[in-house]
């Protein structure tokens, strides 16, 4: 090599796209190849239909919401009985907890892996509310976690809002997620399906409360592909996405929302590795698109300090005092990255 050639080696120009296409084989096969027996079992599980309860509405908020949570309760009681009948004993107990006079479910599905719509606060006179999009492997066994989530953000909201401002938090499992090991994982299939129902359920929301109440969408990991993909014509204000591998649109104007669009990813969190692609691969498209925190993208970029894939609710850390201030509509107090 001649003296003042500084090209590097084919081997080094290479190697990030390598490694990039390397990993996504890995997730592929991984998915492809894993085991389904687990999602089998979940989905024989025994329960009864959801309750036929009015859709939400200005008077049924206001008049029969404590009707609704007492029918739901019913029905998860139910579920709980049938699933220790069927000897699935961790479902029965994570029905029975559902299904306590403390919780406040607006929606219950107890069928296979369960979906629930739960709310934390006072809905019906609610100032600001922020809706909770979880990831993968969330279900009625694991809504635990989620539910932990939603605790910490209603209590973080309750000692910053300003006095006399009421809030609530609405956990939304209103879909069937991914497993993290599985085809679905990587494609916009799931997030497509869940799309219209948080949709009209966002709607149903706006309906029924004030003109002036602040509606927030906070998107957790795959959750936030599916905020991606009901944004055109999302009734909110501000949609904030953490932990994302991406919305399967290249651009916060490629959402079509009116939405202020916030994104933030921890310094501990494994997504920052996944690459950032979209491809067509037999006939599923694999991969959603531009990283959310990339200035391509052009999101509202905020600090999540050093928080893993899980963390981003964790008590007084940075990520969560930041989607507080979202939610209140502090926008101007939200720490920037």
């Amino acid at each position: 090599m001649r003296a003042g050639n500084h090209t590097p080696p084919k081997s080094q120009r290479t190697r990030t796209p390598k490694w990039r296409r390397t990993l996504l084989a890995a997730l592929l096969t991984t998915a492809l190849t894993a085991p389904l027996s687990a999602a089998t079992t979940r989905l024989q599980i025994p329960a009864p239909a959801p309750a036929a309860l009015p859709p939400i509405t200005a008077t049924s908020l206001r008049t029969t919401l404590q009707k609704t949570y007492a029918a739901n309760r019913a029905n998860a009681t139910r579920a709980a009985h049938m699933a220790a009948a069927h000897g699935d004993t961790h479902r029965a107990a994570a029905d029975r907890t559902l299904a306590a006079p403390t919780r406040h479910l607006l929606t219950f599905d107890g069928r296979g892996a369960g979906q629930t719509t739960e709310v934390l606060g006072d809905l019906a006179h609610a100032d600001h509310i922020a809706v909770l999009v979880p990831g993968s492997d969330t279900s009625l066994d694991t809504y635990a976690r989620f539910h932990k989530a939603a605790v910490a953000l209603y209590a973080d909201l309750a000692h910053r809002a300003p006095r006399d401002t009421r809030t609530a938090v609405i956990a939304w499992l209103g879909y069937e997620t991914p497993a993290t090991v599985s085809t679905t994982v990587t494609s916009t299939t799931r997030a497509d399906e869940a799309a219209p129902h948080l949709r009209a359920f966002v709607r149903q929301l706006r309906a029924a409360t004030s003109a002036r109440t602040h509606i927030s969408l906070l998107c957790h990991s795959y959750g936030s592909v599916v905020c991606g993909r009901a944004a055109p014509g999302l009734d909110a204000d501000d949609i904030a996405l953490v932990g994302s591998p991406g919305t399967g649109a290249d651009s916060v104007k490629a959402l079509h929302t009116n939405a202020r669009i916030w994104a933030a990813r921890g310094g501990d969190d494994w997504v920052g590795v996944v690459p950032h692609i979209s491809v067509d691969l037999f006939g599923t498209t694999v991969g959603f698109g531009t990283d959310p925190v990339s200035r391509p993208f052009g999101a509202r970029v905020f600090d999540a300090a050093d928080a893993d894939h899980s963390g981003y609710f964790t008590p007084g850390s940075a990520a969560l005092a930041n989607l507080a201030r979202i939610t209140l509509g502090e926008t101007s107090e939200v720490t920037r990255a």
